[in-house]
């Protein structure tokens, strides 16, 4: 399978990446769904409820306690899924990364071309004047982050009840409708509505790598369980 992965990457100059936690899982940083993912921790409320548009709104304090705890890990560095693709786009090769991770390690890695379907943690805006701040922002404070004009600091990332941004939506979709090979890989697709993306490509080829079963299996022509990292490794640094 990794021949046939390899022979898909040597020959196509227009491949598109889309991945999800399970590329970041292997730089540390938790999941939500598998067996140690954060649905299967113990807290006052699910993870669902306080990473919703609603709670952060009514609870912000305590939203912010689970955030840095669970949702930022600035010790995290790119994996070799990362540094792969980061190499197929110096390549030429690789035209997009479509991400739903927020956590910047596509970037980190030097991938330029990238996609962040659920924002980032390291961009965060006062809701009152819209300033920006960075990480330290978030890092170096305690409670609620307040911005120098009194408002209060939000992530920008998609939280729950919210919807993802209509800019980079198009950008994703368009570039999926445009490649030859599509590369699907750390992800459940399970996620809507960023999973019904893949319903745009019109390409030749569909290449999933996960460790566990997705509901698109059956239409991928190249199915890999191998951790991603070791799949990608294998086929573009070795």
């Amino acid at each position: 399978m990794y021949e046939s992965l390899k022979k898909l990457i040597d020959d196509s100059n227009n491949i598109v990446f889309f991945g999800g936690a399970g590329v970041s899982t292997e730089s540390g940083i938790p999941d939500f769904r598998s067996v140690d993912g954060l649905y299967n921790q113990k807290y006052d409320y699910p993870p669902e409820t306080i990473l919703s548009h609603s709670f952060f709104l009514r609870q912000t304090e305590e939203f912010y306690k689970f955030y840095r705890d669970k949702m930022i890990c600035p010790s995290a560095k790119p994996n070799d899924a990362h540094i792969a693709l980061a190499k197929l786009e110096e390549m030429g090769k690789l035209k997009a990364v479509i991400t739903q991770n927020i956590d910047g390690l596509h970037q980190m890695a030097g991938s330029q071309m990238v996609y962040e379907l659920h924002g980032s943690v390291h961009r965060n805006y006062c809701m009152k004047c819209r300033k920006f701040y960075d990480l330290s922002a978030i890092t170096q404070s305690t409670g609620i982050p307040q911005c120098t004009c009194g408002g209060i600091i939000k992530p920008d990332v998609v939280l729950y009840e919210e919807g993802l941004d209509d800019n980079i939506t198009r950008k994703a979709i368009r570039a999926i409708a445009r490649c030859d090979v599509l590369i699907i890989g750390g992800t459940s697709l399970n996620v809507y509505p960023a999973a019904s993306f893949i319903r745009y490509f019109q390409g030749s080829q569909i290449v999933l790598i996960n460790k566990s079963e997705t509901p698109f299996d059956n239409e991928a022509n190249l199915v890999i369980r191998d951790p991603i990292g070791q799949v990608l490794k294998a086929c573009v640094l070795d």
